[in-house]
Order: C-alpha cells, then sequence, then structure tokens
C-alpha cells in the first residue's frame, strides 16, 4: 500500500479579487510542495470566489478568470494542483466535456488539474445545485465526463460539491472506475450542525464507495454566507483521519493510503497519468508514520461554532467591502451587547465605536450597563441624549397629532432619531453602521424600518432571541465582558414607561420555536399545533411573520448561521394574501 501526500489549502478567497485570490492560490501551492505534497487542492471558483453570481455572465470576466489560472498553472511544477475557476468552451485542457450547452452558453463551474506548468484536465461540476442559497443553474452548464489519474502511483478521481453530497453523484461511477481516492473541492457555506452533518455524509459516501475522501473547503465570509473550512480527510471506513481548523485559513497536509491499481481490472488504461518530480526526499511531517495531519482534529463546541461564524461574517463583510471602523447604537439591551462584543472580537476594540443614546425612558440601570460593557471591551463610547431632539419633533407634529392619544407612532420615533444620528456618524466619518436587530425581531416585525433597522451590516439578523442569551452566556466564559445584569434583566425596548418585550410579543421561548417552525422547516400551520402550541399563538406568529415580509425586504444583509435565513434562503412576496388557517 502506498502513500498519498495530500495538502488541502483551505483559502479565504474574495469574490472579483482575481490577483489577491491568485497570490493566495500560489503561496499555498509553494507551502504544499515544501511539504513534499505530491498533490494540492483548493477551493470551489478559488480563482473568483464564490458565489461570483452574475459576474460569470460578464464574457470579460470570464476571459480574466481563465487568464488569471494561468499564473497558477505556471506554478504547478514538482506537484498536481487541482483548483476552482469558471471555465468555458473551448476548455483549456484535454479529457473535457466536448460539447457545450447552447442554452446557456458553456459556462461551467470547473476543477482545473494542472501539473508540470500545464492544464493536464479539466473537470466540470455535474450536480449543480439550485437550493437554498445556491441558484447554480441559473449560471453553470452540468458536466458529464468523469476521469480517473494517477497522482504519484494512486487512482485518484476529482469532483466538486454537491457532487459528493448526493448518491446518484459521480463518486460512484469514478469509484468503479478504479479510483481509490476522491478529491471534493467546496464552498460550502456554514449553518449551525453543519460540520456534523457534513463529516456524517463524507463517512457514508466512503464507505459505500471503498474509497478515502479529500474534502478541502473554502473559509471566510462573502456578503451573508460565512466558509467554515474544517476540510477533512476521510478513511474509506468513515473515519476521520485529520481535520483542519474551522473559519480559519489553513494548509492541512496528510499522508493517504492508498491501495495499489488493482490488477487486471480492465481500468487501467483508461487511467490519465500525470508525471511530475516529487521532492526527494520528502520532508517527514510529525507524528505518526502512516497517517500524519498537520491541523486542528478537535472541532468547535456548537455556541463556539455560532460566535465565531458571526464573528467571521462581520470581520470579512467589513474588510472586504473597505471599512476599518464600524458604529452601532448601544443601549445597554442584551441585542445591542452581543453586537458590540462581536464587533470587538472581529475587527479589534479600537476600530468600535458606541453610540448611548438615552431618552426620557432609558432606565439607569441600561445606561450603566452600556457604560460597563464599553469599557470593559475598550471601545470607544459616545453618549447623545436624544430628549432634544424627541421633543423637537412631538413640538413639529404636536398639530397633526392633535386628538390622538400617544402609541407606537411616538415609540418609533426614538428609534428613528437614533437610526438617523448612527447614519451620520457613519457618513461624518466613513463608519460601517451596524444594526442590532436579532431574528425573532425580524421575523414579527418588531424591529423599527428607518430605525433600529437602519445600518450597512445586521450582524445577529439571523440569531434568534433565545440564542442571543445563550451566545451571551457563552462569551463570558472566554472573558467575563457582559454584565450579568445584561442577560438577567426582562428584555424591553425602552420606548414607553414600564415596556416589556412580553407586552406584544408571545415569550420567546415560545415565540422562537413556532417561528423556527414555519420559517426554517416549512411546516404548516396544523403540525406547528400539534407541537403543542395554542392554537391561537401559532395563528398571531404567522401573521406577524407574514406581514412583516415588506420590512425585511429592505433590511440590511447578515450573517446566515441557520438552515434558513431572511434573505438568500427565504424568498416570499411582499403582497400575499394566503394565509395557511
Amino acid at each position: 500500500m502506498t502513500a498519498l501526500r495530500v495538502a488541502l489549502a483551505q483559502i479565504n478567497a474574495t469574490v472579483g479579487d482575481l490577483d489577491g485570490n491568485v497570490r493566495k492560490v500560489v503561496d499555498y501551492v509553494g507551502r504544499a510542495r515544501d511539504l513534499g505534497a505530491d498533490v494540492v487542492a483548493l477551493p470551489e471558483l478559488a480563482i473568483t470566489g464564490y458565489p461570483p453570481e452574475d459576474l460569470v455572465f460578464r464574457p470579460q470576466f470570464v476571459e480574466a478568470n481563465r487568464q488569471a489560472l494561468n499564473d497558477v498553472i505556471a506554478e504547478s511544477h514538482g506537484i498536481t494542483v487541482i483548483v476552482g475557476f469558471v471555465d468555458s468552451d473551448p476548455s483549456p485542457g484535454p479529457h473535457s466535456d466536448p460539447n457545450p450547452n447552447p442554452e446557456i452558453g458553456g459556462i461551467y463551474n470547473a476543477a482545473a488539474i494542472a501539473s508540470d506548468g500545464k492544464v493536464v484536465s479539466v473537470y466540470r461540476k455535474q450536480l449543480l445545485p439550485n437550493y437554498g442559497v445556491f441558484d447554480e443553474q441559473r449560471y453553470f452548464a452540468p458536466g458529464t465526463v468523469t476521469n480517473v489519474y494517477v497522482i504519484g502511483g494512486s487512482p485518484v478521481a476529482v469532483n466538486i460539491c454537491e457532487d459528493i453530497w448526493q448518491p446518484h453523484g459521480p463518486t460512484g461511477a469514478q469509484a468503479s472506475q478504479g479510483a481509490r481516492l476522491i478529491v471534493n473541492i467546496n464552498g460550502s457555506p456554514y449553518h449551525r450542525g453543519k460540520r456534523v452533518q457534513r463529516e456524517g455524509m463524507l463517512a457514508e459516501r466512503a464507505r459505500e464507495n471503498g474509497v478515502a475522501i479529500a474534502y478541502i473547503n473554502m473559509v471566510g465570509g462573502q456578503d451573508e454566507l460565512v466558509f467554515d473550512g474544517g476540510s477533512v480527510v476521510i478513511s474509506p471506513r468513515g473515519d476521520v483521519i485529520a481535520r483542519a481548523k474551522q473559519f480559519d485559513e489553513d494548509l492541512l497536509v496528510c499522508d493517504v493510503p492508498i491501495p495499489p491499481i488493482a490488477p487486471n481490472t480492465g481500468t487501467a488504461e483508461a487511467f490519465i497519468a500525470i508525471s511530475g518530480a516529487r521532492p526527494t526526499p520528502r520532508p517527514a511531517l510529525a507524528s505518526s508514520p502512516n497517517l500524519v495531519p498537520l491541523g486542528d482534529m478537535a472541532p468547535m463546541s456548537d455556541l463556539e461554532e455560532v460566535y465565531t461564524a458571526l464573528v467571521t461574517g462581520t470581520r470579512d463583510y467589513a474588510r472586504k467591502t473597505g471599512f476599518e471602523k464600524v458604529v452601532l447604537a448601544l443601549s445597554g439591551g442584551i441585542d445591542s451587547t452581543l453586537v458590540a462584543v462581536i464587533a470587538a472580537d472581529a475587527l479589534g476594540p479600537e476600530n468600535v465605536v458606541v453610540v448611548s443614546m438615552p431618552s426620557r425612558y432609558s432606565s439607569e440601570g441600561s445606561v450603566t450597563d452600556a457604560d460597563v460593557l464599553a469599557r470593559n471591551l475598550g471601545v470607544e463610547m459616545l453618549s447623545t441624549p436624544i430628549e432634544p431632539v424627541f421633543a423637537a419633533y412631538l413640538s413639529t407634529l404636536e398639530g397633526a397629532f392633535t386628538g390622538t392619544e400617544p402609541d407606537v407612532a411616538e415609540e418609533n420615533l426614538q428609534s428613528r432619531i437614533r437610526g438617523d444620528l448612527v447614519m451620520a456618524l457613519s457618513n461624518k466619518f466613513g463608519y460601517l453602521a451596524l444594526t442590532t436587530g436579532n431574528k425573532s425581531e425580524y421575523a414579527t416585525g418588531y424591529a423599527t424600518l428607518y430605525g433600529d433597522m437602519s445600518g450597512g451590516f445586521a450582524v445577529i439578523k439571523d440569531v434568534p432571541k433565545t440564542l442571543v442569551y445563550d451566545l451571551c452566556r457563552y462569551r463570558n466564559t472566554v472573558s467575563p465582558v457582559i454584565p450579568e445584569s445584561v442577560i438577567t434583566k426582562p428584555p424591553s425596548a425602552e420606548l414607553r414607561p414600564d415596556q416589556f418585550d412580553a407586552d406584544s410579543l408571545p415569550p420567546y421561548d415560545v415565540l422562537d420555536p413556532i417561528a423556527k417552525a414555519y420559517v426554517e422547516d416549512d411546516l404548516p400551520y396544523g403540525q406547528i399545533v400539534e407541537l403543542g402550541y395554542a392554537p391561537e399563538t401559532v395563528q398571531r406568529v404567522i401573521s406577524l411573520i407574514d406581514r412583516a415580509e415588506y420590512k425585511r425586504r429592505q433590511a440590511a444583509p447578515g450573517v446566515k448561521i441557520t438552515e434558513r435565513n431572511f434573505g438568500r434562503d427565504r424568498r416570499m412576496p411582499i403582497i400575499n394574501r394566503y394565509r395557511p388557517f
């Protein structure tokens, strides 16, 4: 049995930054070569960044990405490089699909297999996902050709992301052709529980086909999506041999035992030989002489994963869009507290500005909690009471409001004043404004349009209120920066005397499971009631969710951490008279 030295380079690519992405790819190719790797694999569409979306409709973009690929090909001496790019007809390499798809124009999600300064072959993704956040059938034509390559004396096949997720994908065909290692390159976005789901699928696919799997995933944030890395090597028995870091760039190098090519199988003639001088002698990898990972084998806990995803998404959204500093309203409530802590962890406290904007209804405890948190984090804090502005608004509207009682209109004025002040600071100093609403509020419309929804990035938009509490408790186990009173006091918008969220909404431990069942699980009204919730409560929550669609359509993007977020995952009509009860 031979050992193939496999390197998995999980990089943080940026959509459209062809030069920057290529520099990273070339750097990691060099590192892998220095460690004596036979093959190095990089993520799906690593050249363009993932997902490039409508950029692929621009012929000059597709051509630029193919030219950028040439710089990677030139660095493939002494190593086999597998890297994702956007292919088009005619393909730059042999052994590819011969016929374009005229309806889509012959654009493909592809992997280049290069060695010794040339493209040996191009593999084109065959299964194009069109669900959830994926819209690949809009952009790409499917490939059809499966090849097996001899790399370092071992039979290896390549496929892309969805190709291995589905049992009817090309993995089985490649295994039957003689492949004993499948290299699968990915841009697989994170959601809570994804790592366990992913590794379970890979183990099943390895066992049913009798192959080892080297799974390389992208890392970093792109708009609403976060890629969590966690690249793995799986044995034919379904065991994890090696695991890369989560949410961080990493080079995972592993010696993978591969059975020799079976004689008299009738398939060896179809293998595509990849030559290339390997370093002799190869540098020894530390630890076990057989299965040697360089990487972090221990996965994160559930809450650590979610929190790190939020930090990663916030950091990369700010950095990749060119912002150095962020600003947010800090009320002393739990939502703005969590956003402030995430921002400080993501960008450094020196790059976070928080604004305390107390009103006549703000409690002394909330003002004090905001001040304590700011000092604990070491962030800059501005204090701008809104009472003079609020009084001026009420005076201006006095005539128009004659004969009416104070209600939500006056309450929302306070939120909108705060939103305007935050946006003024954003405009004046070039800060990215962060909003502080959670998923429970966005679901039910308990967030003020042009008020606390105003901003450029909604950090916890996909975090239900009950999870907000869990994440604050988790963060205090890392270092106790959040005052305990923030976690224990009843939630309140503090826009009128003695106001509490429970006055307007069901308790969050009831609201959140109903909202999840309706939004994420697509359960019908009757099945949600059968879970044990009162029919009138279920009807109320569903009605609130449906009526708030117009608000969500105007919301800033935010980090996706659940299986179905408001945004890319869920596209509901604003005008919608259907009622499920």
